[in-house]
């Protein structure tokens, strides 16, 4: 072998099959894995990966970038844990296809579901686009650290078609259904790599409204699945409460009959319907077994709230004392809340009526936990707000005020809003073990004021690899396969995942034994200086994407080798021979 672009020298490698973790070099040219093993050939520029893991780099394939990415060329916090390529357009919200009076129902849709500050979408979007094929040649335009996929979402489609009737969710002529099924097809067509829903009352626009996809008719839904049909590509994505649940089920099962494409739906354990989880996991081992490409997403930690009064909630937000200073600067606020007679007077105030989630979440001290450094994702009962204020003999509002006025207003509490039922992450394992489920839901660009769970796939090697003692631990390589070929293979995107000859060289290189996350915190740094969590690792020496690398040591190298992924890509013709 001549000499090849970038050589890593001595790491373990575990490639992405599943396989045993195996010592070997790693040879990288043009952007593609030439060989793996011992690589005599000297690279022009080394790695040095002794002590150190080589795995691919990770496939997240839910992250609501669908904004970020027409105006920033890093896709952090998600490249910043690792991730080389990145799928957004879930959830049915997005900006494309759109007319021009409906630029500000789409941002309100998307400020609403997915806490995306409005000031910075109207900022940041330029909207030069129109159609779903304009809106991915405007995303190709601005070059990215890492590949991106795109989805077309329903709700913007909708919208689209059908104006404001869209918006209120009224039925669909025969001629809209048409039409939309018509847009589908042609956006898959253009390289969309799949259509995206949400059936949630969770959904729900800036304004409080329902988002339009909820309740869309069957009919619809069923010539959108057509469209995919007839695009022969494509996956589609669903979120839905599963409320009627022998309905709804049944017509995920019709739409992949229809299309004849994979389909993958949100799971998470609910406290308010704690088992349905298991009906879901049951009916859908029950479809795969009658060969359906049907798998759940599913996240390994539970999808927490990050309280605290930089963000978009914290248990004193319908105070009204705190109600008066909540639009002062974060210094000036906390100042204020460490005046003893402000902190007196609050803290004997009622929460005021009518903020039904927010005021629940206020006295819910018994699923709210200091989240520390390093952050403790899977607390027990006894280190809960509730807990410690039974066992201090104090009233649990002192020990919250006194947590988020500490460190000049900047600390954050958690709250685990979902599988967190039973206070531990037993359900979470049993979800991620089922054959069916597929590792998604880290949301890295949403939710940016209260949920900071872009940092999963570096959780899982951390806790679930290394640190976890509340309960069993999970193989390496399972977890390895599990955030790379797992989730490539899921959208379509068989040339990446696995480290082998002939696949795109896509690498992380990992100091597992010294790998940690940091605590999340806020910045500023989205347009019109908006605000966004954010979450960093010590841990990752290198991140490669088509064979450059983009981070060295946490620190960006400026290289911004991702490119627009359009459509599926077949695997390369000699990884079989590989594997």
């Amino acid at each position: 072998m001549a000499e090849v672009d970038l050589v890593i020298r001595g790491g373990t490698v575990v490639d992405g099959s599943g396989g045993a973790p195996k010592k070997a070099d790693v040879a990288i040219d043009k952007g593609v894995i030439v060989a793996v093993g011992e690589i005599r050939e000297k690279g022009r520029e080394e790695i040095d990966a002794s002590g150190l893991l080589v795995t691919p780099g990770w496939v997240d394939i839910h992250t609501h970038y669908d904004g970020q990415v027409t105006w920033d060329s890093r896709m952090t916090p998600s490249s910043i844990h690792g991730s080389t390529t990145v799928v957004m357009g879930n959830c049915g919200v997005g900006f494309a296809p759109v007319r021009k009076a409906d630029h500000d129902r789409l941002i309100r849709l998307m400020e609403g579901v997915e806490d995306i500050p409005g000031a910075a979408l109207h900022e940041g979007l330029s909207w030069n686009w129109e159609s779903f094929a304009d809106y991915m040649d405007a995303v190709e335009q601005l070059p990215h650290d890492v590949d991106v996929a795109l989805q077309v979402p329903h709700g913007a489609v909708r919208v689209y078609v059908m104006g404001e009737r869209g918006a209120k969710r009224e039925a669909a002529t025969d001629d809209e259904v048409a039409e939309m099924r018509d847009i589908v097809r042609d956006a898959i067509k253009a390289g969309a790599i799949g259509f995206s829903t949400s059936r949630t009352v969770a959904h729900r626009t800036s304004d409080g409204d329902l988002t339009p996809t909820i309740g869309a008719a069957d009919k619809e839904m069923m010539a959108i699945a057509e469209g995919l049909k007839e695009a022969g590509a494509g996956v589609l994505q669903w979120v839905s409460d599963f409320r009627e649940i022998d309905h709804e089920f049944s017509l995920v099962e019709k739409l992949v009959e229809i299309s004849g494409r994979p389909l993958s739906f949100s799971l998470v354990q609910a406290d308010v319907m704690p088992d349905q989880w298991r009906d879901l996991l049951s009916r859908l081992d029950k479809a795969a077994g009658r060969g359906l490409p049907i798998k759940a997403q599913v996240q390994g930690r539970p999808v927490g709230l990050m309280l605290g009064l930089q963000g978009s909630v914290h248990p004193f937000l319908t105070r009204p004392s705190y109600r008066a200073i909540a639009d002062k600067p974060l210094e000036e606020r906390v100042a204020i809340m460490r005046d003893p007679a402000f902190r007196a007077q609050l803290l004997s105030e009622s929460l005021e009526p009518g903020h039904p989630f927010l005021n629940s979440l206020a006295g819910a001290y018994h699923k709210m936990f200091e989240l520390g450094d390093p952050p403790n994702y899977e607390p027990s009962p006894e280190e809960s707000i509730g807990a410690r204020a039974k066992q201090g003999g104090v009233n649990p509002d002192e020990i919250v005020y006194d947590i988020l006025t500490a460190n000049g207003g900047r600390n954050f509490l958690f709250f685990p809003l979902h599988n967190y039922y039973d206070f531990d992450l037993e359900n979470a394992l049993a979800m991620m073990r089922n054959p069916n489920t597929v590792f998604g839901l880290s949301d890295g660009g949403a939710h940016v004021g209260v949920i900071c769970d872009v940092s999963v796939p570096t959780y899982m090697l951390t806790h679930w690899c290394r640190d976890r003692v509340r309960g069993e631990r999970l193989d390496l390589p399972f977890v390895v396969k599990s955030q790379t070929r797992d989730t490539a293979e899921a959208v379509g995107l068989l040339d990446r995942g696995l480290i082998a000859p002939g696949m795109k060289a896509d690498v992380n290189v990992i100091d597992f034994d010294n790998l940690r996350l940091l605590p999340p915190h806020m910045v500023y740094d989205l347009p019109s200086g908006a605000r966004r969590l954010m979450q960093e690792a010590q841990g990752y020496v290198a991140t490669i994407v088509s064979g450059e690398v983009i981070y060295r040591d946490g620190k960006p190298t400026g290289a911004l080798p991702g490119k627009l992924v359009r459509g599926h890509k077949p695997a390369p013709v000699s990884r079989a021979a590989a594997e």
